[in-house]
């Protein structure tokens, strides 16, 4: 099934992000997490792979499993910085095979290693040319990713500029990256909606459990914390098990002020973390079927 078909059907749709291991840890170990996490009835599970595509084989065997075996739609990601048509086509192929009819259009981030050079001169530049391309050989459902805080590398303006065209290019609805504010998302959405971008949005919300990966998590993709949150951080710093408690009980207040809202969707990035994923769909049991 197409998810976007899903977001015609029921509001919220939810959904989970998973990842595969690194080379150090066998594939079993993300086995596990999809069984557990396939218990609490997600409409779809994305699965991402590593910059330059270093995990994509695991991403089409995990992607695989949700949609053949425990009958999940499964969102793959697929990301085209320094790609060539034909490497784009032979994933795409790999997906089809493999019965994944939605994929998650991404430029991806630059390999360090990655030059100014290879830059310019795979044939997609961003995520709207990788979207169109894809829209135009296949029937894939093609979802995209969109920032409530402006991307890094933009200012507010080009930022919904890039977005309308993406839109434009064949994106089927959109999935955010992490904020802990929810104003913020409503304040953007007043924005899109002036453009016209009418497409399914999906809010995706991380539950922070240690101080470490919050100060990761802020540096990557430079969301910023709101003053509830930082006193949250500053009270638990420095002490773990009433961190993650505190993590999980404001991504939960987070989701259900956004379902009130009426967000489209709920996109979870679950860290591979049974038990917090566990917490929080405990949480929203009723919730979500409202």
């Amino acid at each position: 099934m197409k998810i976007s078909d899903m977001y015609k059907e029921k509001k919220p749709v939810i959904s989970f992000e998973v990842f595969p291991p690194n080379s150090a840890h066998s594939i079993e170990t993300i086995y596990e997490t999809v069984h557990e996490l396939a218990k609490f009835k997600p409409d779809f599970i994305s699965v991402t792979y590593g910059a330059g595509g270093s995990t994509r084989g695991k991403t089409v065997e995990i992607a695989s499993l949700i949609k053949n075996k425990y009958n999940i739609e499964s969102l793959a990601h697929l990301t085209c910085v320094g790609a060539s048509k034909n490497e784009i086509d032979k994933i795409i192929e790999e997906y089809k095979i493999n019965n994944i009819e939605n994929i998650l259009a991404l430029r991806g981030d630059f390999p360090k290693e990655m030059s100014n050079f290879d830059k310019e001169n795979g044939d997609f530049l961003y995520a709207s040319d990788l979207t169109k391309y894809v829209k135009e050989k296949t029937n894939f459902s093609v979802a995209g990713a969109y920032y409530p805080e402006t991307h890094m590398e933009n200012n507010d303006l080009m930022d919904l500029f890039n977005l309308k065209t993406k839109v434009e290019s064949g994106t089927d609805f959109l999935i955010s990256q992490i904020f802990f504010d929810n104003e913020i998302l409503y304040r953007f959405k007043e924005k899109t909606d002036k453009l016209g971008i009418n497409i399914p949005f999906a809010a995706g919300i991380i539950p922070v459990t240690n101080a470490k990966q919050i100060k990761r998590i802020t540096s990557l993709c430079g969301c910023s914390l709101p003053p509830k949150f930082k006193r949250i951080l500053d009270k638990y710093e420095d002490k773990p098990e009433a961190l993650m408690e505190a993590g999980i009980a404001y991504a939960i207040e987070q989701i259900i002020d956004l379902i009130s809202w009426g967000i489209d969707g709920i996109h979870l990035y679950t860290m591979n973390k049974i038990d917090t994923t566990k917490k929080i769909m405990e949480n929203i049991e009723h919730i979500r079927e409202i």
